[in-house]
């Protein structure tokens, strides 16, 4: 299934839901609901359209970061990598509407040397404090040269669900699939001191495209 899945630019995990639902609209329509029938294509085609998976190809990805995520930036300040104090990093945080693509991906090549899923609130993802009391889920990446890069995946208000594709150890590719949120939510991404950002609060960006970081030249 994820094989069509993946054909159809569907993501797995809505791909099920989408069929479902559309067996659900076909039976109807051969029972003569036709009214109803055409609702539930509708809800069909909507699930379709929130777990859309469309094909990214970075500009580039040596020395740059990749937004890991479609939506608008809400805030650029620096932070430390929850539970790694004392080193700071820019904090990108880019909020995403139920209306975008809602895939992530991998904002850097690396290895994967942590992941840490933690529960909590659903509050409004867009509000500074969700990255500290929201059902949240962090990924520590580490880079051939050892330089380390993070992303927390944010719950939002309406989303119940995070999914990390991920494992400790995995190799990743930058613009790689690394999992999705259910709904409004956000991505945290923090990127190297050293690294200049190349986005401001309001820019719209797309997970795996846009170039959320640089190495000055």
């Amino acid at each position: 299934m994820t094989g069509i899945a993946a054909a159809v630019g569907i993501a797995a995990e809505g791909f099920g839901r989408a069929v479902a639902i559309l067996v659900i609209a076909i039976a109807l329509f051969l029972l003569g609901l036709h009214k109803l029938g055409g609702l539930v294509l509708i809800a069909a085609i909507a699930v379709a359209l929130f777990f859309r998976d469309p094909e990214r190809f970075p500009p580039r990805t040596d020395g740059v970061v990749l937004s890991g995520a479609d939506g608008r930036i809400t805030g650029i300040s620096q932070a430390e990598i929850p539970g790694e104090p004392e080193v700071k990093y820019h904090r990108v945080s880019v909020f995403m509407s139920p209306l975008n693509v809602h895939v992530n991906r991998a904002p850097v090549g690396g290895e994967v040397v942590r992941l840490e899923h933690t529960r909590g609130e659903f509050r409004a993802a867009f509000r500074d404090e969700a990255s500290e009391h929201n059902e949240r889920n962090l990924m520590v990446f580490e880079d051939l040269t050892g330089r380390r890069f993070g992303m927390m995946q944010v719950a939002g208000y309406l989303a119940r669900r995070i999914v990390c594709r991920l494992r400790v150890h995995d190799r990743i590719e930058p613009a790689q699939r690394i999992g999705l949120i259910m709904f409004g939510s956000r991505v945290d991404h923090f990127i190297p001191i050293e690294y200049r950002v190349t986005v401001a609060p309001g820019d719209r960006v797309r997970a795996g495209v846009s170039i959320l970081g640089e190495l000055p030249q």
